[in-house]
């Protein structure tokens, strides 16, 4: 009866040791696949998480200014390295969990063609855009535009959004006819989800290579080293490439 009542004691005690949480920044066009990953990894670890999104550039800001989160999940791979060497993230925790796909959408049927001709032929009065100051899919969508020659044509019509989100929000609500957004937001199934779109070919811009690291303050988290184990596993990459990334 004592051997019970101790082993019952000690179940006790360690099931709330072994349960941890953990705080994460995460890219605004990474939403849908990481309230899937985070719901699974509670499911399989017993962890909790917090999610928050937003802004690569505005998280950057945050971080610096003392932030309470323990995993970054950004959306290029130059910020996570000037945290590193800022010394806000832990040396030798980054790695890429997914590369980005650009996209140029509109909720309407037949708007979009195959190829993008659309920005040429200048057939719209607004264009949504991420600010390619803080958000770096607008960036890749500044780079395209150049490419394309019409950068200097369309700028008049930018209506932009502070992260890839609320850029999306402006198209699907119909305040920009058409707007460059992350394939994650309007991809489903294998194929676009609704409207009309051109996935824009990888090599028209710098590889959106999107890289997670652990913070400073998550060093010592068991949530947050296994949330970073867990993103690199085979369920996590499932669920990323469902969503059109690259891996």
């Amino acid at each position: 009866m004592l051997i019970r009542t101790l082993l019952l004691l000690l179940l006790f005690v360690a099931t709330p040791v072994r349960a941890d949480e953990v705080q994460i920044a995460v890219a605004a066009n990474f939403t849908a696949p990481m309230q899937k990953i985070a719901a699974e990894f509670e499911r399989d670890t017993g962890h909790k998480v917090t999610l928050a999104f937003g802004a690569t550039g505005k998280f950057y800001a945050q971080i610096t200014n003392g932030a309470p989160f323990d995993v970054f999940l950004s959306a290029d791979d130059e910020t996570p390295a000037r945290l590193e060497k800022e010394g806000y993230g832990v040396v030798g925790s980054r790695f890429t969990y997914a590369i980005g796909r650009l996209a140029l959408w509109s909720a309407q049927e037949g708007k979009v063609d195959a190829k993008g001709e659309i920005l040429k032929n200048g057939a719209f009065q607004h264009l949504a855009i991420a600010n390619p100051r803080t958000a770096p899919y607008g960036s890749a969508a500044i780079e395209v535009m150049q490419k394309m020659g019409v950068l200097a044509a369309l700028q008049a019509k930018f209506v932009q959004g502070e992260n890839i989100a609320q850029t999306y929000q402006f198209a699907v609500s119909g305040n920009a006819e058409i707007g460059f957004v992350a394939l994650s937001q309007i991809w489903k199934d294998g194929k676009i989800s609704s409207g009309s779109a051109w996935i824009v070919p990888s090599n028209m811009h710098e590889a959106i290579r999107q890289d997670a690291m652990l913070l400073a303050r998550g060093r010592d988290k068991r949530a947050a080293s296994a949330l970073l184990s867990y993103l690199k596993g085979e369920k996590a990459r499932a669920i990323i490439k469902s969503y059109g990334y690259d891996l």
